[in-house]
């Protein structure tokens, strides 16, 4: 049976419809089509790439069960533990007419809503000071202290809501208008993407599944982090292939540093909230004049329209804002919000991304420089088009035979990781360089 997501996402990258090989039986227990999203996008990256190679569609093969596995954390420690994903008070909480999910990881975001409620910082005071507000209002509240936080709303209510219209209004993946440029080879190596430099300014989980996609296929990637952000349990996940350094962009120094490694690369990948990059000093006029020839693809949580455009967001909030928390608690009966089982909307804009930038390159190739414009919520969108199941026939479930043989030593201790769901030419991808946290290396390309 053909992928429900493969004719919308082949259409958006501009590429041929033809179908990738895909074996495997199976599903994740979800109220939408999760397992078919990530053979989708996953194929998708891959049929990117064997078109920039010239091959086609046909050598892509995509592992419907790894594929699935590979749209959660794929790292199991070997006498270690990874620390969780979640700040101790980050979750969902009912409040006086509903329900909010609380956004903290970030030390800055969980002061902000500790501010707002005025409360100790444990789940209990939390509960209690969030039982009296209105979940819109509290909300509303949160992210005016520059927090992070989605008060659940029904799929309905979304598709009325003046963000929900504006995201349903932008297409899948946002292409601007093309500019000429000179054309540019890919370089040859041993690897597909050997040679090709990718300048990575993106957090936690979207933005780095796509350079961590791009890094397992030969690219140098360099990920670029402030002073003082961290993101313990992702860094295992995600860093995998790359070199990671830190720059502060306010600092005469760095910036100068930043500068040189922009003019010499090929791929930008950010997902600065909108305006804060511009806010930097480097709007796309500026990035344009320090390097003619640079592919520029971004990603944001809401958006670049409508009035939440500029909203800080993540996975597990725009599933509360767009319906899908709630079509969960709807369909499962549920007392409260039931997310999807996977940060589906990450993972799978994430391989969006990188397909994104794997179709720019062949552009370029041609004399055609593009940026393109990626969101959570418009993913979203495409994700919910498809109806899965909570009790699938066959649900995926993880087994050591689904882990490689290859121990990962990660900064953390040894590892294995699961074994890669894409094959390309029979190649699958391979990453020399092990995972480790940010902030690590100095900031040039290898």
């Amino acid at each position: 049976m053909a992928n429900p997501y493969w004719s919308e996402i082949t259409t958006a990258l501009d590429m041929s419809p033809e179908p990738v090989s895909e074996t495997g039986h199976g599903d994740l227990p979800s109220v939408f089509g999760v397992s078919d999203f990530a053979c989708a996008t996953i194929g998708a990256a891959g049929a990117a790439l064997a078109d920039l190679q010239g091959l086609g569609a046909s050598p892509v093969h995509v592992d419907r069960r790894l594929a699935s596995l590979w749209f959660d954390m794929t790292l199991v420690p070997d006498g270690w533990e990874m620390p969780s994903i979640w700040d101790p008070i980050a979750g969902v909480y009912a409040t006086s007419d509903g329900f909010i999910r609380l956004h903290t990881n970030a030390p800055h975001h969980r002061d902000a809503a500790l501010q707002v409620l005025d409360c100790a910082g444990t789940r209990d005071a939390v509960a209690a000071r969030v039982s009296e507000w209105r979940a819109e209002a509290l909300e509303t509240a949160i992210v005016a202290a520059k927090g992070c936080a989605a008060a659940l709303r029904g799929r309905s209510e979304w598709m009325e809501h003046p963000q929900g219209i504006a995201v349903r209004a932008e297409p899948l993946i946002c292409w601007h208008p093309e500019r000429e440029g000179e054309p540019v080879a890919l370089p040859k190596g041993d690897q597909p993407l050997a040679g090709i430099k990718v300048l990575d300014l993106t957090r936690v989980l979207a933005g780095p599944v796509a350079s961590r996609f791009l890094a397992g296929f030969g690219a140098d990637v360099l990920r670029i982090d402030p002073p003082n952000w961290n993101e313990p349990a992702a860094e295992a996940e995600v860093n995998l292939g790359k070199t990671c350094a830190g720059l502060d962009l306010r600092n005469a120094t760095d910036r100068e540093l930043f500068e040189n490694l922009l003019a010499q690369a090929d791929l930008l990948l950010h997902g600065y909230r909108p305006g804060a990059l511009e806010g930097l000093g480097y709007d796309p006029q500026t990035r344009h004049r320090l390097n003619p020839g640079l592919i520029d693809v971004s990603l944001s949580a809401y958006g670049r329209a409508g009035p939440w455009n500029e909203r800080r967001g993540f996975d597990s909030l725009v599933q509360m804002s767009c319906g899908i928390a709630s079509e969960g608690q709807r369909i499962s009966g549920a007392d409260g919000p039931v997310p999807l089982p996977v940060q589906a909307l990450d993972h799978g804009t994430g391989y969006l991304v990188a397909a994104t930038a794997l179709r720019a390159l062949a552009r370029r190739a041609k004399g055609v420089i593009l940026r393109a414009e990626l969101s959570l919520a418009r993913t979203a969108e495409t994700l919910m088009k498809t109806d899965g199941s909570l009790t699938p026939d066959e649900p995926i479930k993880q087994t050591d035979s689904d882990l490689s043989q290859y121990i990962e030593q990660t900064a953390w201790g040894p590892a294995r990781r699961f074994l890669p769901s894409l094959k390309v030419n029979e190649r699958a991808p391979a990453w020399p360089i092990p995972s480790g946290p940010v902030r690590r290396h100095a900031p040039r390309w290898r």
